[in-house]
C-alpha cells in the first residue's frame, strides 16, 4: 500500500465514522487504513495473534462459570447471543462463533467489515458483520448473553457512553468481557514507546497513553451502566519465549469480567 492509498482510505474512513457517536474518527481511520492485515500473524496485528490464546482462555472460563455451561464441552457457547464490539477483522469473533455462539459483530470502520465478513466466508463461518457503533445496535433493542469489548475502550471518545451503550444489550444475568491497557508510567514505558518507537510491534500512533484506563476507571464506568466487575486478570509478555501469558498483575495489559444481575 503506497502511503498515498493510505492517506486517502483514512479520510474516507475518517468521514465515515465522524457521526458524532462514540467511535473516535481519527481511531477509525487508523485501523482502516491498515485493513487489509488483520489475519497475517507476522503482520501489524501480530500483537492480537500472540494475546488470542490468553484472551479466548479468559473469556471461556468466565462465561461458562457465569452461565453454568460445560467448559470441556467442544461446543461450550452453544446456544448462546455473543456481540463483539470493535471486531477488526474477526481475529475474535471467528473463535467464538466455533465454540458454538450465534454471533453478531460491529465495528465503525467499513473497511474491516469488509475484510472480516470475506474471511469468514472463507472459512464457512456465519457470522453477522454490521459497520455500526454499538449505540445505534443498542437503539434497535437488541440484547445478548455475553458483550465482548477487546482492546477497544482504549481508543474510544466517550467511554462512558461507550459503556452505557454496551451494558444496555447485556440481557439480565448476562457479562460482558473486556481487555484493555492500564493508564500507568510501566505502560507508558512498555505499551506505548516500546511498542511502538522501539520494537515496532505496532504502528506508530495505534496508542494515546492518556486514553488508557485504569481499573478503578473501568469499575465505575461499568456501575454507571448497572455492572458490576467480578474478575480481573493480568496478561503479560515474555520476551524470551515470545509468548503473552496469564498472571495477576494489572501493570499493562488485563481482562475483566463484569456481571449484570
Amino acid at each position: 500500500m503506497t502511503s498515498e492509498t493510505a492517506t486517502a482510505e483514512m479520510q474516507t474512513a475518517g468521514t465515515k465514522a465522524n457521526k458524532g457517536g462514540t467511535a473516535d474518527a481519527d481511531e477509525v481511520a487508523r485501523f482502516a487504513a491498515i485493513a487489509e492485515e488483520w489475519w497475517d500473524p507476522n503482520g501489524k496485528f501480530r500483537p492480537l495473534h500472540q494475546l488470542a490464546p490468553v484472551r479466548l482462555g479468559f473469556i471461556r472460563d468466565q462465561v461458562t462459570a457465569r452461565l453454568g455451561l460445560d467448559e470441556r464441552a467442544d461446543a461450550p457457547f452453544t446456544g448462546l447471543k455473543i456481540l463483539d464490539v470493535g471486531c477488526g477483522g474477526g481475529l475474535v469473533s471467528e473463535p467464538l462463533a466455533r465454540l458454538g455462539a450465534a454471533v453478531t459483530s460491529i465495528d465503525a470502520a467499513e473497511r474491516n467489515i469488509e475484510i472480516a465478513k470475506l474471511h469468514a466466508e472463507q472459512s464457512g463461518l456465519n457470522i453477522d458483520y454490521r459497520a455500526m457503533q454499538p449505540e445505534d445496535l443498542a437503539e434497535t433493542g437488541a440484547q445478548f448473553d455475553i458483550v465482548v469489548n477487546l482492546e477497544v475502550v482504549e481508543h474510544v471518545a466517550d467511554l462512558d457512553a461507550f459503556m452505557r451503550a454496551s451494558a444496555s444489550m447485556v440481557r439480565p444475568g448476562g457479562g460482558m468481557v473486556l481487555s484493555t491497557i492500564n493508564r500507568t508510567l510501566k505502560s507508558l514505558a512498555l505499551a506505548k514507546i516500546m511498542a511502538e518507537y522501539v520494537l515496532r510491534w505496532l504502528p506508530v500512533g495505534t496508542h494515546e497513553w492518556h486514553k488508557f484506563v485504569k481499573p478503578s476507571e473501568l469499575a465505575a464506568g461499568l456501575r454507571g451502566a448497572g455492572m458490576d466487575i467480578t474478575a480481573l486478570q493480568g496478561m503479560h509478555y515474555d520476551p524470551l519465549a515470545d509468548i503473552w501469558t496469564a498472571g495477576g498483575s494489572l501493570d499493562i495489559n488485563y481482562l475483566a469480567f463484569a456481571k449484570k444481575d
